[in-house]
């Protein structure tokens, strides 16, 4: 219960959370414009699947920061740092990441499990 109100309503973590989030999205904006295009893109499929605080998918949004700027100043196409499957590298980055596939995953087994035991059989 207590990470419910650090994520929900410890109103100076949320200022200090938008505040970092900001100056984030101005790196973003310094990209070259492919790389912002991706990443923007990118960060509108991931926040489809994003479960509770969010607080997990802004350390991804800020690793790929660091991996797009990396790619922008080596000269390389953002295609060529993603690879051209682009939604499969978005599936990469949420592996480690609390979705709401998980939290889906979770409600459907301990249903079936309330309905059916814990042993799978059928009664």
């Amino acid at each position: 219960m207590s990470d419910f109100f650090d994520d929900y309503l410890n109103i100076p973590k949320m200022r200090r959370e938008k505040q970092e989030y900001k100056r984030q999205m101005a790196r973003v904006e310094a990209l070259p414009e492919d790389y912002r295009f991706v990443f923007k893109k990118i960060q509108s499929h991931m926040w489809m699947f994003a479960a509770g605080s969010g607080y997990d998918m802004m350390k991804i949004h800020y690793d790929l920061i660091e991996l797009f700027e990396a790619g922008a100043a080596g000269g390389k196409g953002v295609l060529e740092v993603t690879g051209s499957d682009v939604a499969g590298f978005c599936e990469e980055l949420l592996k480690n990441a609390r979705t709401y596939t998980d939290d889906w995953r979770t409600k459907l087994n301990r249903q079936i499990a309330e309905k059916l035991g814990t042993g799978g059989g059928s009664k």
